[in-house]
């Protein structure tokens, strides 16, 4: 079970995550909670160290961050103590979580979850702080924004658990943003292929290396409330899934920036986008390309955005392509860049167009509607 930022953000949601972790234990299960730092802790704490230097070590930077999490899980241990229950709280570190030498970005490699197994074996509810690990160098490391998805997931993996909870603010993963289209529909179960584009495409609801982390192992995820007892999404292996619409969700991203490497009478030779908290680091990279090949310039723009379909009826169903540029067409909505996959169309937009751009596909492709149209174009 891995509980969110807002999941914990106070003494009574930690109160409420420690009701739900017991009532798991009580109904006969073995559990390992991975806890979020709480609210904005991990704003707060890169605040604290922009106070004090304007370019923080990294390795530092880690120490500061994985506080938060420990905090957390502290704090739920005594809730659930005080329950009746015996719960043990773990940094990543003692959990066995092994991770490569990047610090703030890091991956993990390896989970040697030997304690972790100790104190189930001992029958305690074990709590294991997200977002962070142990470096082959033994320093402290964190995995990134959204890191606690992929700490769960790696825990549920090593442990050969039945299934990984996530819990969050939201009731699963929907066909859009509800705060975008307010009859955006709950899916029921997405394929791990499709969580993929969906994350990496700007659907907040799980982390993408989560999401390849449980696809890799074959780790089935829940997507679900913290606030609602209700079932949520399953993401599951696409030979689970047996049905496959052409369209599963419309999703969007306006937190990225474009760069583009301009030759000699503005020809673009080459153009990508990034998210904005890795944009001064890729200009500064790309300034030493564009000086060694002798380009004119680089050029940045922070005022785009994306916006996306994703499904994995599109393998055999001709014509999306098409109707989303229709679509666009039709809202007058300019479309810049283009990248395809097999189960997903992406279009770079003007970042004050993407609201409009996601209601018009959701409207267009019947996300809404009753019914979703399958691969074949029958109802679903």
């Amino acid at each position: 079970m891995k509980f969110g930022g807002t999941s914990v953000a106070d003494a009574e949601r930690i109160k409420r995550a420690a009701r739900r972790i017991v009532a798991q234990r009580d109904d006969g299960k073995r559990v390992v909670a991975v806890l979020s730092a709480r609210g904005k802790t991990t704003d707060e704490l890169i605040a604290m160290a922009e106070e004090v230097s304007p370019h923080p070590d990294r390795r530092e930077m880690d120490m500061l961050l994985s506080t938060g999490e420990r905090i957390s899980c502290a704090l739920c241990a005594m809730a659930i103590n005080d329950l009746g229950h015996r719960a043990i709280s773990l940094t990543g570190s003692q959990a066995g979580i092994v991770t490569d030498t990047s610090h703030t970005k890091a991956r993990i490699l390896d989970v040697r979850a030997d304690r972790i197994r100790e104190a189930l074996d001992q029958d305690r509810i074990v709590l294991v702080a997200g977002f962070q690990g142990v470096s082959t160098s033994r320093d402290v490391t964190t995995l990134g924004r959204g890191g606690s998805d992929t700490t769960a997931v790696a825990v549920a993996a090593a442990l050969g658990a039945e299934v990984c909870e996530i819990y969050t603010d939201v009731a699963g993963v929907f066909t859009a943003d509800p705060r975008i289209v307010p009859n955006a529909r709950k899916l029921p179960y997405v394929s791990f292929e499709e969580m993929l584009e969906m994350a990496a495409s700007g659907a907040k609801v799980l982390q993408l290396r989560s999401v390849e982390y449980a696809r890799n192992h074959g780790v089935r995820i829940h997507c679900r409330s913290s606030f609602d007892p209700g079932p949520g999404t399953f993401v599951l292996g696409e030979e689970e899934t047996m049905e496959r619409p052409l369209v599963t969700a419309v999703t969007h991203a306006t937190d990225e920036a474009r760069i583009t490497l301009l030759g000699d009478g503005r020809d673009a030779e080459v153009s990508f986008t990034v998210p904005h908290e890795d944009l001064p680091d890729a200009e500064r990279a790309m300034a030493r390309v564009a000086e060694e090949l002798g380009v004119a310039r680089v050029d940045t723009d922070r005022r785009i955005g994306k916006v996306s379909i994703v499904g994995a009826g599109m393998r055999s169903h001709p014509g999306v392509a098409a109707k989303v540029f229709r679509t666009l067409a039709g809202e007058e909505i300019n479309i810049e860049m283009i990248s395809t996959s097999p189960i997903k169309i992406s279009c770079v937009i003007r970042a004050d167009a993407v609201d409009q751009a996601v209601r018009a596909l959701h409207d267009a492709f019947d996300l809404g509607a009753g019914e979703i149209q399958r691969e074949d174009g029958g109802p679903r």
